[in-house]
């Protein structure tokens, strides 16, 4: 997810956003542990991603 994409989001859609992130992230997790997660690429991919929405959010807070 591009960051120009996330900025247009209000503090909600980045909260419900970083709620699924957060779901992804744990369902990954859990299929690596248990060695049926093919890409391991996904993880860094959606961890990333929750930090951009984080930092997006922390932004958008210091701004108000």
């Amino acid at each position: 997810m591009k960051a120009s994409e996330l900025r247009a989001k209000d503090l909600g859609g980045l909260d419900k956003e970083l709620l699924e992130l957060l779901k992804a992230q744990f369902s990954l997790r859990m299929q690596h542990a248990t060695q049926q997660l093919g890409d391991t690429g996904q993880l860094r991919k959606v961890r990333r991603d929750i930090a951009r929405v984080r930092t997006l959010m922390r932004e958008k807070a210091v701004q108000k």
